[in-house]
């Protein structure tokens, strides 16, 4: 199978298994989004769902949450990782929305990098989930899963590098939901220690299934 028959093939299985994919982070504007995915950086979104509730009622606005203090924010997310980084990044950014953008979450990669705590990734979230522009963001799920089933080369090493071929090989209209089916199939099926090859739809476009665990069948 081809590189381009892999793709088409995976754009298929998903496009009639998981046609809605979206985000499994609970929101209900660009703010609350925001937030939730400064939050998640190594963190599960079952965690985050937990603790954005009380941070939404205390701050319901980027405005309310640009006048918090460190000490009124940290107890809220004590139980997220790095919630001293974390604290600091979401004052600073609603500081930043609403000092540099009047208050709105920009739209742009260019703009929302200039936010503290925002990396290419959570811009790139945030573009493709809420306008659904043609961005891909890579995380540990996508870079393991495009690896293993062999829809990016080896040589990338790199999330970018990743981003790249992937939105290179993905017809647009796709790739803001080819996020999301690929970090779903990475959390749930195609997981890191043992991998669910027995139930998963995409094993005859996997590299990984066709030239790891075929092998190992045949030899047992």
């Amino acid at each position: 199978m081809t590189r381009s028959q892999r793709y088409q093939f995976i754009i298929d299985y998903f496009e009639k298994h998981n046609p809605d994919a979206e985000t499994e982070l609970m929101y209900n504007d660009p703010y609350q989004l925001l937030v939730a995915v400064i939050l998640s950086a190594q963190c599960t979104d079952k965690r985050v769902n937990m603790t954005t509730p009380a941070i939404f009622e205390k701050y319901p606005d980027v405005h309310a949450l640009s006048k918090a203090s460190f000490d009124e924010l940290f107890p809220l997310i004590r139980s997220i990782s790095y919630p001293n980084n974390k604290t600091k990044h979401l004052i600073g950014m609603a500081k930043a929305v609403v000092e540099n953008f009047n208050g709105d979450i920009p739209m742009t990669i260019e703009e929302l990098t200039q936010l503290p705590g925002v990396g290419r990734k959570t811009a790139n979230v945030i573009t493709s989930v809420i306008d659904q522009q043609p961005n891909m963001a890579v995380d540990t799920h996508v870079m393991r899963v495009s690896k293993r089933i062999g829809l990016v080369s080896n040589s990338a090493a790199t999330p970018l590098a990743i981003e790249k071929q992937l939105v290179s090989n993905i017809a647009e209209q796709y790739i803001h939901k080819a996020h999301h089916w690929l970090i779903l199939h990475g959390r749930y099926i195609c997981v890191a220690r043992t991998p669910k090859c027995e139930v998963c739809g995409i094993r005859p476009a996997c590299k990984f299934f066709q030239t790891y665990i075929k092998k190992k069948e045949k030899r047992t």
